[in-house]
């Protein structure tokens, strides 16, 4: 029982998408305990009573001990701010608890990796960093089973100017655009990074209209290429206003898959697969988390994994993914496109 468990402690908690993702959790685990953990301890309180069974916590991630003296024990720790010392990393190895991390490029994983080999068997670190926590990659795998050989796979993604989320969010996405010097993709089968001309891009909008777009290089590409092995990955970014949006209505948030190769019958096919969810990113990316959290604490069925490093498409069915994106609000549509 998930009631047994001592609290999922959710650092940066009180934040946009890490609120999201505690009444994420709470609708599939009613009776997990939730810490809210943040600087501003009142804000994180009053997100913990809005949520029920949960308490909020002040969180110093300039302490090894995150500012508590070991009388409050957590089952696991997800992160949803830039922790640059890892200390929140450190603390879950510590305590051999499991650990998810959202915020960093791809440009940025080598600290992570280390922390980790230096103490590969203390727990499981789960590097997160994906699109929207996984919103992008699972139907992606999803799609690519009904395929006998992936040769490309092409994503574009729109984040709409009003949906950037809290400030952690903005944060990251400047630290990372600024950054990075250049954006992964994979091309001819090699690791291509792109800049400049080569890095610039047009996304196609769910309402057929044209954008400028950015390469970007969250861990999807890399991860793709490694269970895929399509010679061609690339992801684009539109930092825009969305199709919702430019019908009088609210932000959303977009993800066009684009998937080449050839089908079961050996024919050549591009699918494009258009994704919308009508509430913006953070519902999804919350999502992504809380099945992180539920499957590294053995709530979804099947044992809880063992101390290692993984990414989130090693531990979680697509398929369960993917019905559970449906369930929260995502919309899916599939158009097939001439070749």
């Amino acid at each position: 029982m998930s009631s047994k468990l001592n609290p999922v402690l959710i650092i940066g908690g009180s934040g946009v998408v890490g609120s999201w993702t505690a009444r994420t959790i709470r609708k599939l685990h009613p009776d997990l305990p939730l810490a809210i953990g943040g600087r501003d301890l009142a804000k994180a309180e009053a997100v913990a009573r809005d949520i029920g069974g949960a308490t909020g916590i002040k969180v110093d991630l300039d302490r090894p001990d995150l500012g508590h003296s070991g009388d409050q024990a957590f089952s696991a720790v997800a992160v949803f701010v830039k922790d640059d010392k890892l200390s929140s990393m450190r603390y879950a190895q510590h305590h051999r608890i499991p650990y998810i991390s959202i915020s960093s490029g791809t440009f940025e994983i080598g600290p992570e990796v280390a922390q980790y080999i230096h103490a590969p068997d203390r727990a499981p670190i789960l590097l997160a960093s994906h699109w929207l926590a996984g919103a992008a990659i699972f139907p992606v795998l999803e799609f690519a089973k009904s395929f006998q050989q992936v040769d490309a796979i092409r994503i574009g993604v729109l984040l709409d100017e009003q949906d950037m989320g809290g400030p952690a969010a903005l944060a990251d996405y400047n630290r990372i655009t600024g950054a990075a010097p250049a954006s992964l993709t994979v091309k001819d089968g090699r690791m291509h990074w792109v800049s400049g001309d080569e890095a610039k891009a047009r996304y196609v909008s769910v309402d057929g209209v044209e954008l400028e777009a950015q390469a970007y290089s969250p861990f999807d590409i890399m991860a793709l290429a490694a269970s895929t092995g399509a010679k061609g990955i690339r992801l684009d970014l539109a930092y825009s206003q969305s199709a919702s949006r430019r019908r009088g209505e609210p932000f959303s948030t977009e993800i066009a898959i684009e998937i080449e190769g050839h089908g079961a019958d050996g024919q050549h096919r591009l699918d494009r697969h258009e994704i919308v969810h009508s509430q913006g990113q953070a519902p999804l990316t919350a999502l992504g988390v809380a099945l992180a959290v539920e499957r590294l604490l053995g709530l979804a069925g099947g044992d809880a994994p063992k101390a290692g490093l993984y990414l989130p498409e090693v531990l979680i069915d697509p398929a369960y993914f993917v019905r559970r994106m449906k369930e929260f609000g995502t919309s899916f549509e599939n158009k097939k496109v001439a070749v």
